[in-house]
């Protein structure tokens, strides 16, 4: 009896302790960001972070009126606003002033005015407003409701109109607006699901838009503006994925891309009077992600994603022969815009060992101009470390992909899986900042991998993890863990995961399937359960998300993301993990975050929490992500270098 009253005894106070030391979290606070058992940030940290803290970036938005100079979006201060620029590697002065990150930046065509719309949302919370601000004043105007989400869809060929997507109907689907700067306001229909409007017709007439259901399925329309009439282009029984659409100049057919009868999404062109449809990069085995025509209609310029490598082409109209242009560095193009004199295209461009900044082709010189030089930090680009491309074999003898940061000294060195988000994302390899970081400074290896449902692969690799396929992603991290029991250069017994949202989801599930493999686990606006996430991500995205990972609704499938879902198998997880999260966020609940880390402490795990009170999914203001990346760089000393 002695022996039980004194197990009982022992039980009890082993009970009692784990719930003292959860109740007794540390609780601290830096700025806007709440904290739970995060350690103070060591100087040592904040010095060797603060030079890869200061590298900026930039961006091309838009060509002036005039063609003489170009808006731009890069950070000086906290957030990122909309800058103009003269010349190459002019000074950049400073249009929008914001606390919150600043998107857009649409010149009108109309010579009457002289200003630009931009967008801008609270917190983080994706409600974006829709502003113009007048160069002649000097201030910007609110042109939406100040309530609801709202898109920019672009201006009218006179200038006179733009377009816009907004909810403000009911909240949930966004339908296609018309109005001019007095907000003098038109809905062109009601329509339930996602609408965005693409490009308005050469008279004005006609706008074509897109109804967005998923990665594998969009339809577009055309909608007369007069009275709201739609038609929808291409009708078909197939499924087929649309990207963008632009009218020819001559009015006479419609450059789109889309994937129809093909595993890849081709530029193709088809013509009003004939109704043939043709495609114009039938040679080319890879995604067009999107494309521009010079104003006098000679010129069709697009990218390609090759690879996971950019590549620019510049067409001629009349017979699609390709134009010489001049090499660009290996990297991803994005932002491509011709100027009104038609022999200009700005870009942005993005490498491995430098930040993003634009730059501008000349057609007829065939020179290649650089406008911004981004700095970065003080530091040397030549120590910046380029990706090798790797590829394994899965549990099912699928190959998927991936690129290995080597840090230049000797190994083996830890490892850190760095998984993307999405789920149809898909790691490139440009400029990172924080992988630079914690190659160089952490002495750590970086693996980015794409896992099967990751885009730029085929439309049939980007389905490979729908519904009751989830795991097998998640088994594909499995097979990169081969890869680096093989590698005499990585340290198979120091390996961490680091992801955010879908990536977040693969971060917690990869510890519930290889906790015996992983030291260490960052988990940022994740997904820990699949059913509260599609219960509570705001309205507008449940059907959206549907239908990439079922309709909980559906009893066998409610069971089976229950069944997957990492909070459900929290017993399994005996490692640290960091949980970073934005209050605000709209497509990632602050409960997925708050619910997890409550599963974790109630097992006695190890867990970290992080939450930003003014930010949504991800952090995009300086001083938090600078303190976030902090932490995490020393979870990760703490947890996995030592």
């Amino acid at each position: 009896m002695r022996k039980l009253i004194f197990l009982f005894i022992i039980i009890n106070s082993f009970v009692f302790t784990q719930w003292v030391q959860n109740e007794r979290a540390t609780k601290t606070t830096a700025g806007n960001l709440v904290m739970e058992n995060v350690p103070s940030i060591p100087v040592e940290i904040k010095e060797k972070s603060r030079r890869y803290s200061n590298i900026r970036s930039a961006s091309f938005r838009s060509w002036t009126q005039d063609g003489k100079e170009m808006l731009i979006a890069t950070r000086f201060g906290e957030t990122t606003q909309l800058h103009k620029i003269n010349q190459p590697l002019g000074q950049r002065k400073q249009i929008t002033f914001y606390d919150e990150p600043v998107g857009g930046g649409y010149f009108s065509k109309d010579k009457t005015k002289n200003g630009f719309l931009f967008s801008k949302d609270t917190g983080g919370n994706e409600y974006w407003q829709v502003y113009y601000y007048d160069f002649n004043q000097g201030k910007e105007t609110l042109l939406t409701d100040g309530k609801t989400r709202n898109s920019i869809g672009g201006w009218s060929n006179n200038g006179k109109l733009f377009a816009f997507s907004s909810n403000k109907e009911n909240g949930v689907d966004m339908n296609i607006f018309i109005s001019d700067l007095k907000g003098n306001e038109k809905q062109l229909f009601s329509e339930k699901g996602s609408w965005s409007a693409i490009d308005w017709s050469v008279d004005d007439k006609r706008i074509l838009v897109r109804r967005y259901i998923s990665i594998n399925e969009s339809y577009m329309h055309f909608v007369n503006i007069e009275d709201g009439k739609m038609n929808q282009f291409n009708q078909s029984k197939d499924k087929i994925s649309y990207g963008s659409g632009k009218f020819s100049k001559d009015g006479n057919g419609l450059y789109y891309t889309s994937d129809e009868s093909t595993e890849f999404r081709h530029l193709r062109y088809y013509d009003f009077k004939s109704k043939k449809h043709s495609i114009i990069t039938k040679n080319i085995k890879w995604d067009v992600r999107g494309f521009t025509i010079s104003e006098n209609g000679k010129y069709i310029a697009f990218v390609t994603n090759e690879d996971a490598i950019s590549k620019l082409y510049v067409l001629k109209t009349k017979d699609y022969k390709s134009v010489k242009i001049p090499s660009l560095p290996i990297g991803q193009i994005s932002g491509l815009k011709f100027n009104p004199d038609n022999n200009r295209l700005a870009l942005t461009l993005n490498t491995p060992k430098s930040p993003g900044d634009i730059y501008v082709v000349n057609i007829k010189k065939r020179m290649l101009t650089q406008w911004t030089e981004s700095e970065i930090g003080g530091l040397n680009n030549d120590q910046f470390v380029v990706p090798e491309l790797v590829h394994v074999n899965s549990f099912d003898g699928l190959k998927v992909s991936g690129f290995l940061y080597r840090p230049k000294t000797k190994g083996p060195h830890p490892v850190i899986i760095s998984i993307h988000g999405g789920p149809e994302g898909q790691y490139r390899p440009g400029f990172s900042s924080r992988f630079q970081y914690w190659i160089n400074e952490l002495n750590c290896a970086v693996l980015a991998t794409n896992v099967r449902g990751s885009a730029g692969f085929g439309k049939s690799f980007v389905k490979m993890d729908n519904g009751y396929n989830r795991e097998k992603s998640v088994k594909d991290i499995g097979a990169f863990l081969d890869m680096i029991d093989k590698d005499n250069n990585l340290d198979n017994q120091r390996i961490g995961v680091y992801g955010g949202s879908y990536g977040g989801y693969m971060v917690l599930a990869s510890m519930t399937h290889y906790n015996d493999r992983l030291s260490a686990a960052v988990d940022v606006v994740g997904i820990s359960n699949f059913v509260t996430f599609l219960r509570n991500t705001k309205a507008y995205r449940r059907d959206l998300r549907r239908a990439e990972y079922g309709d909980e609704r559906v009893s066998e499938m409610h069971d089976f993301l229950q069944k997957i879902s990492p909070n459900n198998n929290v017993e399994k997880i005996t490692k640290p993990i960091f949980i970073v999260q934005g209050y605000n966020d709209p497509r990632v609940p602050v409960t997925e975050s708050e619910q997890m880390r409550d599963k974790i402490k109630e097992n006695g795990g190890d867990v970290w929490y992080m939450v930003a009170m003014d930010e949504g999914h991800g952090f995009r203001k300086k001083f938090n992500r600078d303190y976030y990346m902090n932490a995490v760089s020393l979870f990760f000393k703490e947890h996995l270098i030592k």
